[in-house]
């Protein structure tokens, strides 16, 4: 991996110039996948279906970031990467707001959708974030893990070691 941008910030990003930058970065790149982590309306974590009306994301400065650069490393150690890129929004977001951003780039395209793919699935699971889902009554709960993201976490692993 050439470059690693990891930004843990409150304000909105561009996808548009995250992917124009690490274009700018190569001329060897055969190819960008990204994925752009949006705030749903409804919360399926509840017992029933409840409409949200905002997120709030909280995370563990210091570790948070260390978390991130673990899991690019990782992904950097599988597969042959050029840059990646990772931004995720912290703060109160309101539904339809862009809360992550994982870019990642390399010659090939096989590379570049897993590597995105694995740094997403682990993000999920692995990164010192905390997020509470509001509803229009201001009440709210903390959002727990879902055991399905760890059960993909666990295939990362079991895929790794079959290698």
């Amino acid at each position: 991996m050439r470059s690693l941008k990891i930004s843990i910030q409150e304000q909105d990003f561009s996808i548009e110039d995250e992917c124009t930058a690490m274009r700018a970065q190569h001329k060897d790149i055969g190819a960008l996948a990204t994925f752009t982590g949006l705030v749903r309306e409804m919360d399926d974590e509840s017992s029933a279906e409840q409409e949200v009306s905002s997120l709030y994301v909280e995370h563990y400065p210091g570790m948070t970031e260390k978390n991130l650069e673990e899991i690019a490393e990782q992904a950097n150690q599988q597969w042959p990467l050029l840059d990646i890129t990772i931004i995720h929004r912290i703060g109160e977001l309101k539904v339809s707001e862009q809360i992550v951003f994982v870019g990642v780039s390399s010659m090939h395209r096989e590379a570049a959708f897993a590597a995105c793919t694995f740094i997403m699935d682990f993000l999920k699971t692995k990164a010192a974030f905390w997020k509470k889902s509001n509803n229009s009554d201001n009440a709210g709960h903390w959002v727990e893990a879902k055991e399905s993201d760890s059960d993909v976490s666990e295939k990362w692993a079991e895929a790794k070691q079959k290698r």
